[in-house]
């Protein structure tokens, strides 16, 4: 949890500060809206603000719903002024806090938000019983081992455990083992003393010593160095740790959790994890189903997206008609959760209205899908039963046999751009002649880039040309998009500019 607060409070700050600390959170502090939009700008960001009830509440929202900047604003104030708290509920903060600071409060707080943005939203038999799973062992303070495909929501079962343990109150520090350097990765977790290597120039605490008293997730363990593995034994039997260039070992009391979307017995026996290291972890093992093995949990899901991301780009209410709903029930989903979070997204940009139908959703290949998970209930010859499985997962490729299959029963956008190919080609994502529309026969006789072209320019239109957000949006890296972009200036096709989006200006790529 990053809690920003805004304000002075009247001395009151420290006291906040010290309660929601003790609460696990990490506390930054700034005077004024200005300096906490520039806060809430940077790559840390924060969870929740905390802002005094004595400034512009009504401004700093309008602030951030302008900027999509999506957090919950808490407004606190001296003592129990009624028509404060009424001004600031109604300028858009979440709730009001009255100080001096009450522990107990602010912990609820916390909690609340903690719950709202890691909450597991889930209604499945198979992943219901996963749950109770975690609620049987989170009391404990046995070491667990959560296990799934990528994109299941390993770390969230982490915080969900913690938030159900004993140790709620106290802290929780998440290690992503993958993401650290091996040399980095042991200062990382043990610390180090000022002067132990080149470039140590204070002593670091660990984050074994941050997570003291709570809890610690070792995220993608498998990608640990055997070497590091050695002395993480021995820090788990003996309960206590060696900061690096320190002779002096130093008692810790962490509850540790630890996942990996791998096999980690088949990595024991190739000798790649040490099988007393394993068992050590392996008190208690939970397993998360993969999305395709809780087809009840997609609709669910999908919704929740729909509303977070239709909120965060400042759009109205969306909902899923039925053929798109049968789509997404028919995909393989290998990329799991994380996947259909990026699926929905998409479908917030590209959709037009209220209603999102199948001409917004965007999906993987099914060449990507997991052996024997790509098989559905859907009828054959349903309209939604094969969506573009092309390679990209866009577009279907050029057809090997004059047949076709029935197109997509909905019906084709109107609004699409059809200015984006270079002169005498057919522009718009989904156009390709007279009555194209948004259908499968609109496509026929066009190449793969041109559409792969088209569908880039208008993500990056419904994107007001900001190019990280649209590569997000498109599973691209940043480098590929500009590649592209400067290929498709050279080309002659016009390219939005930053800033610049639907109904704007556009200019062509020198």
């Amino acid at each position: 949890m990053r809690l920003l607060i805004v304000g002075t409070l009247e001395g009151y700050i420290t006291a906040a500060g010290k309660i929601a600390m003790k609460r696990g959170a990490k506390v930054s502090h700034t005077d004024s809206i200005e300096g906490a939009l520039t806060a809430l700008r940077a790559a840390a960001g924060a969870d929740l603000v905390m802002i005094d009830v004595k400034l512009d509440i009504a401004t700093f929202i309008d602030s951030l719903k302008a900027e999509r900047i999506t957090i919950p604003v808490v407004a606190c104030g001296i003592g129990t002024d009624a028509a404060a708290a009424v001004r600031a509920i109604r300028a858009g903060a979440k709730e009001y806090l009255p100080l001096p600071p009450n522990a107990e409060l602010i912990a609820a707080v916390l909690e609340a938000v903690a719950e709202e943005s890691h909450s597991i939203v889930c209604s499945d038999p198979a992943m219901l019983a996963t749950l109770r799973l975690a609620d049987q062992v989170a009391p404990s303070d046995a070491s667990v081992l959560v296990t799934g495909e990528s994109g299941t929501g390993k770390e969230l079962m982490a915080r969900y455990i913690h938030r159900k343990s004993r140790r709620s109150g106290e802290p929780f520090v998440a290690v992503n083992c993958a993401a650290i350097p091996e040399n980095l990765l042991e200062s990382e977790l043990f610390g180090h003393e000022k002067g132990a290597f080149t470039g140590a120039v204070a002593r670091r605490l660990g984050r074994f010593e941050e997570a003291n008293g709570g809890t610690l997730l070792l995220d993608e363990l498998s990608e640990m160095h055997p070497r590091l593995q050695a002395k993480l034994l021995r820090a788990i039997q003996e309960k206590e740790i060696d900061r690096i260039g320190s002779s002096q070992p130093v008692k810790v009391n962490v509850r540790l959790i630890a996942t990996s979307n791998r096999n980690l017995e088949a990595e024991v026996r190739a000798g790649n994890f040490r099988e007393d290291l394993y068992f050590r972890l392996n008190v208690f093992s939970v397993a998360i189903p993969a999305l395709r093995e809780r087809p009840a949990d997609i609709p669910m899901i999908a919704e929740h997206f729909l509303r977070k991301y239709a909120e965060a780009n400042g759009l109205g209410e969306k909902r899923l008609n039925d053929d798109a709903l049968l789509m997404l029930r028919a995909h393989h989903w290998r990329g799991n959760v994380r996947e259909l979070e990026n699926t929905m997204h998409r479908a917030v940009l590209l959709s037009r209205g209220e209603e999102v139908g199948p001409e917004a959703i965007m999906l993987t290949s099914q060449l990507l899908a997991p052996e024997g998970g790509g098989h559905s209930s859907i009828p054959a010859n349903s309209p939604v039963a094969n969506p573009f499985a092309g390679p990209g997962g866009t577009v279907p490729a050029a057809p090997q046999q004059p047949a076709l299959p029935t197109p997509l029963s909905v019906a084709p956008p109107t609004a699409l751009p059809t200015s984006y190919g270079p002169k005498g080609a057919r522009g718009g994502a989904y156009g390709g002649g007279a009555g194209g529309g948004g259908t499968l026969q609109g496509l026929i006789g066009r190449t793969v880039a041109d559409v792969e072209r088209d569908l880039i320019l208008e993500t990056l239109t419904h994107c007001l040309g900001n190019r990280t957000h649209a590569a997000n949006i498109l599973g691209i890296s940043i480098r590929t998009l500009r590649n592209k972009l400067k290929q498709y200036g050279d080309e002659g096709s016009t390219v939005p500019a930053p800033g610049e989006g639907s109904g704007g200006e556009q200019r062509a790529l020198a």
